[in-house]
């Protein structure tokens, strides 16, 4: 009888899906027969639209790719890229800068993070899907290109002019002791991670060694404006700072599908042991693989995590070529985190201590992290930021150092001897014990 009932609903699914397919075609003739100008209503053209708009209606990380998007996507993880220097995503129905490098010409130009693009040069992004626009902001090295943005936090206008470059794609960067006169009676190490690429965990190894040769007790690791990358990458990052095998990421696909995927990190490229106090901080603009450290870490407890509730995109995306050199890249599955089983995707890792920047707060931020691209005045001018973030995250650290010191006092000190009691004293004192 089951089996009976099941076949019925399988039948009619199967009859619904001939019926839509139907609807589509008769569509899609229609417009063939009757559109205006003859040269739009190819198949090739009608049904690639058709399916860059099925696409785009899944999420804002499915697209369809024509060759030259698809071409460009397999040579995303080279050293250098030409463009303006942004990452970009749709929130809230909008085309939203995610990142802007601090050494590109976007950011120079003064795009910030959060930023929503209205239009590409003259062109409205109202229904301008991702990778057209990606196609728009790439380009050959000194072309112009303008944009017109709305900025949330004021929702005024501006329009910036730049010329594309070659962006060179680096990774760990700003690898310093923070200055004594905040971390003191402790040195703190600090380091950003710009992004996640192949070397990532290798330079933040290089640069871990370096900090605790300089006597480092505890460390920040900075992945504001981080939009992601490899994820392999990222779980070599966690492995810095928990132990080998250790779960840091599953992967989930379709509900019923049975698609699970448990990341560990490996024991292959680990040093040593790093079991200092570690901050991690997030922002709105950290997002994919800054996502999965941050989330991770936290679930395992192995960081406090300070800033403000990260991006949330937190989903797999397959590339599945489909013949023609295009490509349709759908979202397969979900980040979780290790024990708690939070979904980032949509939701964002969550910070234990918040901390946030206003709005100029968060420009002088972009200034303090384009410093190196400065004149010597303008570098002086960027160096008296007093970043708020960064202060929350070294009391947190000594906070953690303190209680760290106290557990080990304790844990070290020997069990003081018991002194000759007489029997009424002993009585007395399991009294008040009590």
């Amino acid at each position: 009888m089951l089996s009976t009932a099941l076949a019925q609903v399988d039948s009619d699914e199967a009859d619904l899906g001939f019926k839509e397919i139907e609807l589509f075609t008769e569509v899609l003739e229609t417009i063939r027969q009757g559109y205006v100008d003859e040269d739009k209503v190819s198949y090739e053209r009608l049904i690639n639209s058709a399916l860059a708009g099925m696409l785009a209606d899944l999420d804002p990380h499915c697209q369809f790719m024509q060759p030259k998007v698809f071409d460009q996507l397999k040579r995303h993880t080279d050293s250098t890229y030409d463009g303006i220097g942004v990452t970009i995503s749709t929130k809230n129905d909008s085309l939203t800068i995610v990142t802007a490098r601090e050494d590109g010409p976007a950011a120079r130009a003064g795009v910030l993070p959060g930023d929503h693009i209205m239009k590409i040069n003259d062109k409205l992004t109202e229904d301008v899907g991702i990778s057209e626009a990606v196609n728009m902001l790439k380009g050959k090295p000194g072309e112009a290109i303008k944009l017109t943005i709305r900025r949330p936090a004021t929702q005024k206008l501006h329009e910036y002019e730049m010329k594309r470059e070659v962006i060179k794609q680096s990774s760990v960067k700003d690898v310093r002791i923070l200055n004594p006169e905040l971390t003191k009676p402790y040195r703190m190490g600090y380091a950003r991670i710009l992004q996640f690429s192949e070397p990532t965990a290798t330079e933040l190894a290089d640069a871990l060694d370096k900090l605790e040769q300089e006597g480092m007790d505890a460390f920040v690791l900075d992945m504001r404006n981080n939009p992601g990358g490899l994820l392999n990458s990222a779980i070599d990052v966690c492995g810095e700072f928990v132990k080998a095998g250790t779960v840091v990421l599953t992967t989930e696909g379709k509900p019923g599908s049975g698609q699970i995927k448990v990341f560990r990190t490996s024991a292959k490229n680990k040093r040593r042991e790093r079991d200092y106090p570690l901050a991690v901080l997030l922002n709105h603009s950290s997002a994919s693989g800054a996502e999965v450290v941050g989330g991770a870490l936290q679930d395992l407890k192995r960081c406090i995590v300070v800033g403000e509730t990260s991006f949330g995109k937190g989903s797999v995306q397959s590339i599945l070529p489909i013949g023609d050199g295009k490509a349709i890249r759908m979202t397969t599955a979900k980040y979780y985190t290790p024990s708690s089983h939070r979904t980032i995707h949509e939701n964002g890792v969550i910070p234990n201590i918040v901390a946030t920047l206003t709005p100029a707060q968060e420009q002088d931020l972009i200034r303090w992290f384009s410093r190196d691209t400065m004149s010597p005045a303008q570098r002086k001018e960027a160096e008296k930021f007093r970043d708020p973030q960064v202060v929350r995250a070294i009391d947190a650290m000594k906070g953690a150092l303190v209680y760290s010191k106290f557990g080990e006092e304790n844990k070290a000190a020997p069990a003081p001897a018991p002194a000759p009691e007489k029997e009424e004293e002993k009585i007395e004192s399991a009294e008040e014990g009590e």
